[in-house]
């Protein structure tokens, strides 16, 4: 028996005896999550819901496999056949070089892809004419599009997020917030949905999204089941307001300078600096002094709010 086997079988045989005799905090986790029993998307009458992992040269690991493990090990009590259908598109069936060095070979290119009603796009570096063009296409007939950490930035890139919430990695609210006023980037949230689309915040942050995506297509139980089954004690899927840790706004002062983009401590001996209006921002990296270079007088405002 493979381990998949193990895990459908111990999830439909045994799992909701265990569930029901698990701990107080359990129950209680459970119980906060009742009221977030929303925006439900609806299977496939028969067949699983097609998942498309978007992927380039560059895409961090945790952000697509955190998730991919999760559509994996979903656990639906009652169901004997996969809920999810797993599989990698790219713009070329090219290996690709992960974060850490892992090589990939796409299982399908933008032409031969089925079409997915799930796509997750993980942080990565290609945001090629063609990606953002199959991004489009494929959106439009999907029940979810989704990013994780700074994968945010492909998808706003595409004009989707235009007009709505999201979030992404908490060092890059700011650069996300400046390369596109028209997206209203949240600070703190695990995870946001908007309509059709739902960004994640950084690396693990899509793990929590994806359960949540299981709870939407069969509900808390089997969401509730999946975890369980991994192993995941990670509450954030039931609260999507959980990343109040990075919610405040790190204050940058002499003693201490941040980079005004990031709010990474940089050494004001060595690091790039601009002044500006009688004030001296610094950054971490070229690319970050590049962004306020180009527009100073809407980051300045950025670093106003509170």
């Amino acid at each position: 028996m493979n381990r998949r086997e193990l895990l459908k079988r111990s999830s439909i045989l045994g799992l909701a005896a265990a569930w029901r005799m698990g701990s107080t905090a359990r129950i209680a986790s459970a119980a906060t999550a009742a009221s977030s029993d929303s925006l439900p998307l609806a299977p496939p009458a028969k067949g699983p819901v097609p998942v498309a992992f978007l992927i380039s040269d560059g895409a961090v690991v945790i952000d697509f496999c955190g998730p991919w493990e999760v559509f994996h090990d979903a656990a639906v009590p009652g169901r004997d056949e996969e809920a999810f259908q797993l599989y990698t598109v790219a713009e070329t069936r090219q290996p690709i070089r992960t974060s850490g060095g892992m090589e990939i070979v796409p299982a399908y290119t933008f032409e031969t892809a089925p079409l997915p009603k799930v796509i997750v796009i993980p942080a990565q570096h290609g945001r090629s004419e063609a990606t953002l063009a199959w991004v489009r296409k494929a959106a439009a007939q999907a029940d979810i599009t989704m990013s994780v950490c700074t994968g945010a930035f492909l998808l706003a890139r595409t004009g989707l997020l235009a007009g709505k919430a999201a979030t992404t990695h908490h060092s890059a609210y700011r650069a996300l917030a400046i390369e596109n006023p028209d997206v209203r980037v949240q600070r703190g949230a695990r995870f946001v949905e908007d309509g059709h689309l739902a960004t994640a915040g950084g690396l693990s942050s899509g793990i929590d999204l994806a359960l949540r995506v299981v709870q939407r297509y069969y509900g808390r139980e089997a969401a509730e089941h999946t975890a369980y089954e991994m192993e995941y004690q990670g509450q954030g899927w039931h609260d999507a307001g959980s990343n109040q840790a990075y919610a405040a706004v790190r204050v940058s002062t002499d003693a201490h300078p941040l980079c005004a983009v990031c709010e990474m401590e940089v050494d004001p001996r060595t690091a790039l600096r601009t002044a500006y209006e009688g004030q001296t921002y610094y950054f971490c990296s070229t690319e970050h002094k590049a962004q306020f270079d180009k527009a100073p007088a809407a980051l300045v405002r950025l670093l106003a709010q509170p």
